[in-house]
């Protein structure tokens, strides 16, 4: 098979390194594939190919007619066998590239959070009600995913499949995080309103009342993260927290970690989670999204969204003794079921169903 990846653009996030990683996977598997992004970006994402843009401007999304030529002229010249959108605004240009240019290549999308947590308004749901009536699959990463986007527009019932992300098999580095005579919390994550710096804050705040000798470790980049670090100077904690930026090693991280903490306020299935898992290293999440797929009583903890005082609880029990039955469960459930070597076959049992 020729799969087409098309992702939002070159960037360290999520959507964007696990199709990467993903097509590597179909690739050994003999598939051809090839990635485009939408708009250019400067992040070197781990693809051994340049990835080349179709030149996308965000000040003119619905009406960038070159971009979505440049798309159908893609697909012209390389002849895929699927189109496959990941996050961002790849639906819209491949379903609009399509209609307007008329290339018959199927497209599957894959829905990688909670859909509707982001349509506010009629609007945006009528434009995504004639987004996905034009794709041919939804492949959601969670049960939950699954359950908001089939609620938002119950056509997709039949078309919606849940295939979660995966991780790669590596041996993570030893790293000491400083200082060395504390416990370290780490949280890894983008600096967006998705990630709830400002929440996490005021959870650092309630556990050092109880536990001043720790250190917060907050790795990511993102719009919000001079915003956070301010905030972080107005309450005085700039020497109980380090700002990591983005790493290329977040699994070093993971893995000197003594715990993980995850309190999103929306997610799909996030693999820093299944990261922590691989290294051993007790999570601690807010139950949003599919996070309670994969956390539950015999793999880490579980709170109810906006609870401060329960999250910092199972903190302190963790700190002061690491819940060891619960990490070699998460690790065995992690290397059973969310490894990608495994999962591309699933994506390709997928694909070949639609072809047929």
């Amino acid at each position: 098979m020729k799969i087409l990846q098309l992702i939002q653009k070159p960037q360290n996030r999520g959507a964007e390194t696990f199709t990467c990683q993903l097509s590597k996977h179909l690739i050994q598997l003999g598939h051809e594939v090839q990635i485009i992004a939408i708009f250019p970006g400067n992040s070197k994402l781990d693809w051994n190919i340049e990835i080349d843009d179709i030149g996308g401007n965000d000040g003119i999304r619905f009406l960038d007619y070159k971009a979505w030529k440049a798309l159908a002229k893609n697909i012209k010249d390389f002849q895929p066998d699927i189109v496959q959108a990941n996050a961002g605004d790849t639906l819209k240009y491949a379903v609009l590239s399509k209609r307007i240019f008329g290339w018959s290549t199927p497209i599957i999308v894959r829905n990688a959070s909670e859909v509707g947590q982001y349509l506010k308004s009629s609007l945006q749901k009528k434009l995504n009600h004639f987004l996905y009536k034009n794709v041919n699959l939804v492949l959601s990463v969670s049960q939950a995913s699954k359950r908001d986007i089939i609620h938002l527009f119950p056509f997709l019932l039949d078309r919606t499949f849940v295939l979660p992300v995966g991780l790669e098999s590596k041996i993570p580095k030893t790293i000491k995080l400083m200082p060395q005579e504390v416990k370290h919390i780490v949280h890894i994550g983008g600096f967006s309103f998705e990630k709830n710096h400002k929440g996490l804050l005021e959870i650092f705040q309630l556990v050092i009342q109880d536990e001043p000798y720790l250190h917060l470790h907050l790795v990511g980049d993102g719009p919000l993260r001079w915003e956070i670090e301010n905030l972080v100077k107005e309450k005085g904690l700039q020497d109980s927290i380090t700002f990591h930026g983005f790493v290329n090693n977040p699994l070093d991280f993971c893995m000197a970690a003594d715990v993980l903490v995850l309190p999103s306020i929306i997610e799909g299935l996030p693999g820093v989670l299944l990261e922590a898992m691989y290294c051993k290293t007790p999570v601690v999440a807010y139950d949003v999204g599919g996070i309670g797929e994969i956390v539950n009583n015999d793999t880490g903890y579980l709170i109810k969204k906006g609870d401060k005082n329960s999250f910092k609880k199972a903190i302190l029990k963790v700190l002061a003794n690491k819940p060891e039955h619960k990490m070699e469960n998460a690790y065995k459930m992690v290397k059973e079921s969310y490894m990608n070597s495994q999962i591309a076959l699933e994506f390709e049992a997928v694909y070949k169903d639609l072809l047929k």
